[in-house]
């Protein structure tokens, strides 16, 4: 076995170590509005996020292009993989130490700051600010504010529908009718939450294949700029079919071994949820994932979707929100991506020793 086939190979390998703790560390993503709201039950639950979470790994094409072409160019040979190693480990380790802690950072920003903060610590490769702005900077921003009002427009439109129906059921002529009497029925709480807790089950299913159309992605623009880098292919953005289904596969399972520190956090510390809310959060935050994945921009679903939460629950009312929790989450964005590329500069240290 040649030195860069090995070198590959480990760069395979902690990809998809990555591509697994994504799934853990973002499953609250997918899930953790339905289990706080008893939508699903937490088994049910993961297993939704993980089947739509493969799933939605075939439709990341754009964004798996824009990772492994679009936020840095490295020359062939061993040094480069050596970064790509670097940067990868540089995220792990974030993401795991953000994991124990149970704050809900962004997986896909530190996967960035590791790869970006290995290469300019690098020689030989530089980093496309331009596209960084373009495709990750601006929706990082972007993203978060979009969601948060969206969550507040689409549960202000959910709760004037049902104060609507709730008028027409009790005023005008023909009060009495079956459909006034059945409309009547429907809009009182036990019977709302129930058809409300049915349509998350659509919702969440949604926000899990969102999540894989983003995520898994990523992990497989890694794996296509090994290849690349490594020689191994001649194509920075072509994407073999077994990259789709590895990554798939191994984000699933991730999903699966589930993250409970966070989704305490999303589904339960940030505001209380019930099923009318979490149905509007999740159908905001698989929204803007759907549109910024055709766009191939690798935004964060954890930004997004805890973005929609906070704007659902402000439509109750400001304190409704606990925005001390808010503010902890919002400090670990910042710290993310910077803190990733500290971390990968000093796993270079250690990686310049052997590739």
């Amino acid at each position: 076995m040649s030195v860069e086939l090995a070198a590959v190979i480990a760069v395979i390998l902690v990809a998809m170590m990555f591509d697994f703790t994504n799934g853990f560390h973002d499953a609250a993503n997918a899930i953790a509005t339905s289990v706080s709201t008893r939508a699903l039950t937490p088994g049910v639950a993961l297993l939704v996020a993980a089947i739509g979470n493969f799933v939605g790994a075939h439709f990341g094409t754009n964004v798996a292009k824009t990772v492994g072409d679009g936020l840095v160019v490295l020359p062939h040979g061993l040094a480069s993989l050596g970064v790509v190693f670097a940067g990868v480990v540089g995220a792990i380790a974030w993401n795991l130490l953000t994991w124990y802690f149970g704050l809900p950072s962004s997986s896909s920003h530190a996967l960035f700051g590791g790869v970006v903060g290995a290469t300019l610590f690098a020689t030989g490769g530089h980093v496309q600010w331009g596209n960084i702005v373009d495709k990750v900077l601006v929706p990082m921003v972007a993203s978060p504010l979009v969601g948060f009002v969206l969550g507040v427009l689409v549960m202000f439109l959910l709760l004037w529908t049902i104060k609507g129906l709730a008028t027409y059921a009790q005023s005008g002529p023909g009060t009495a009718s079956p459909l006034r009497r059945r409309i009547q029925t429907l809009v009182q709480p036990k019977p709302l939450n129930t058809i409300f807790r049915w349509m998350q089950t659509a919702s969440a299913a949604a926000m899990a294949v969102g999540h894989g159309m983003q995520d898994a992605a990523k992990t497989m623009g890694i794996i296509v700029l090994a290849l690349y880098v490594g020689g191994f292919q001649d194509s920075p953005t072509h994407i073999p079919e077994w990259v789709y289904y590895s990554s798939a596969t191994v984000l699933a399972l991730g999903t699966y071994a589930g993250g409970w520190r966070i989704i305490r956090t999303l589904g339960r510390r940030i505001i209380h949820l019930r099923p009318p809310e979490g149905f509007a959060a999740e159908s905001v935050a698989s929204s803007v994932l759907y549109f910024t994945a055709a766009y191939g921009a690798p935004i964060s679903t954890t930004q997004t979707i805890t973005s929609a939460i906070m704007g659902v629950g402000a439509t109750k009312r400001v304190s409704a929100v606990r925005w001390g929790v808010a503010g902890n989450i919002l400090v670990a964005w910042v710290l993310t991506f910077p803190g990733a590329a500290l971390i990968a500069c000093a796993v270079s240290l250690v990686v310049g020793l052997f590739f």
